[in-house]
């Protein structure tokens, strides 16, 4: 029974690594590391961005193969922390599977951050982004209300379980006539600076990041499907401003730049 246990143990905690956005490389490495604590005869694992497959054997008796799909990630630094620092103490002996199972239940309750916090590090975040880029204080504070109205309406899309690429093609649009709109009645000075700070939040720098982390670790196909996702969600994004920018400036006669 606790072989079987630990080897639950080990798929449970690759899946909230998977689920929360961490690379296909410390997935692997956490789950095996789990079999070996718990004395795990032989323990094969197959992970990609979406599926996790896992056999084991223990004193003779093969348990049969895990597999299951994980169909979208979010990033949760938070819980892929606490889950690695479980790994480790569970790899130093600490915790019984039993134990081990109650710590990675509360680490599945990690929440999220509260809405307005997110709010606000979305608006900041924004605003900051497009001064960096070279617009005035009057672009930030644009963009700072765009953030904010994003944030609102990706909590909205969240609740309503809109796809990732509805998603981000309609915020992207969304901030983009948000800021044309308030540009028009004399607030800002450069679409463009306020638009770049406001996409920031939409841009899949991790999902990117993460690719080529899993091209150098030899992980060549969740790379490739992971780079893909990244590209796919910056063409939504593209898609969504350039529709808009193009209409507004019909509407406008140009008016707006």
């Amino acid at each position: 029974m606790q072989n079987t246990s630990a080897l639950e143990l080990s798929f449970q905690m690759g899946e909230v690594l998977l689920k929360n956005g961490a690379e296909i490389s410390r997935v692997q490495e956490t789950m095996e590391r789990v079999a070996r604590a718990y004395e795990i005869d032989t323990f094969d694992v197959y992970v990609l961005t979406n599926a996790i497959f896992a056999t084991g054997v223990e004193q003779g008796v093969e348990h049969a193969a895990r597999l299951k799909h994980i169909p979208s990630t979010t990033i949760h630094f938070g819980r892929i922390q606490a889950v690695n620092q479980l790994s480790r103490e569970i790899a130093e002996g600490r915790h019984s599977v039993e134990e081990a199972f109650a710590i990675l239940g509360e680490v599945r309750a990690i929440p999220y951050s509260r809405l307005p916090l997110a709010v606000v590090a979305c608006a900041v975040g924004s605003a900051c982004f497009s001064y960096l880029f070279g617009g005035t204080w009057r672009d930030a504070l644009v963009a700072f209300v765009c953030g904010v109205v994003l944030e609102l309406y990706l909590y909205w899309t969240g609740k309503r379980g809109l796809s990732k690429f509805l998603t981000n093609l309609s915020s992207s649009a969304l901030v983009t006539l948000c800021g044309a709109a308030l540009l028009l009645c004399g607030l800002g000075d450069n679409l463009d600076k306020i638009i770049i700070g406001s996409i920031i939040r939409l841009v899949p720098g991790v999902a990117l990041t993460t690719s080529i982390r899993d091209f150098f670790n030899g992980d060549y196909l969740s790379g490739a499907i992971r780079l893909l996702d990244a590209l796919l969600v910056g063409g939504c994004i593209a898609v969504g401003v350039g529709v808009v920018v193009r209409i507004v400036w019909l509407l406008a006669g140009g008016v707006v730049w």
